[in-house]
């Protein structure tokens, strides 16, 4: 899952509006997890929709089907205030290619987005080690560049699935975003309805 290009000509790392950044890193670790409990990391959407975050998986046969179906999702979220796009592939560097958990993300209207990533080996026994902090990639297009701020929209605009959300920070859907493992009432850290 590495056909991907994202250029990077400079040293200068931008600051990343903060809600962003903690969806990024919020991603990131999403693929950690499932890397280091031997699981695939099928690449992943996670969208901020007020308090919550929807996860959503997007497999594929090639990495095109996913950035396509990962970017149509998006690109429909109104509502949605930012967005990580997870995935497991490589950068090139000046020390040779390296194995990468990438997350692409954006915010809506801006022109641009950004890509992060944990750097990563895996020695002969199959553990993975992974650098501490993230590290900034370069610029990525914006799936939600053409869509507005949520407050916006009005209510009759926004997906069902989004519009749900209540303003209190509960979901008023009834089943967990599918991320994670867990019986209904117990806490997995999407802030879906099962942690009601």
């Amino acid at each position: 899952m590495a056909d991907r290009t994202i250029e990077n000509d400079s040293t200068d790392v931008p600051e990343i509006p903060e809600e962003l950044e903690r969806v990024l890193v919020f991603a990131l670790d999403e693929g950690k997890e499932k890397l280091q409990g031997g699981e695939d990391l099928v690449p992943f959407t996670a969208l901020i929709v007020k308090d919550n975050l929807f996860l959503e998986t997007h497999p594929g046969e090639n990495a095109e089907e996913c950035f396509t179906a990962a970017e149509a999702n998006v690109r429909g979220a109104r509502g949605a205030g930012g967005y990580a796009f997870c995935y497991d592939g490589y950068i090139e560097t000046d020390d040779g290619v390296k194995d990468a958990i990438i997350a692409e993300g954006g915010q809506p209207g801006a022109d641009t987005g950004y890509a992060v990533a944990y750097l990563y080996t895996v020695d002969d026994d199959g553990n993975f080690t992974f650098e501490s902090e993230p590290a900034y990639i370069g610029e990525a297009p914006n799936f939600m560049e053409a869509l507005k701020e949520p407050v916006a929209y009005a209510a009759d605009e926004i997906d069902e699935k989004y519009a749900a959300a209540g303003d209190d920070g509960e979901d008023a859907g009834d089943e967990c975003c599918g991320a994670h493992d867990h019986a209904a009432g117990e806490s997995c850290g999407c802030g879906c309805a099962a942690e009601e």
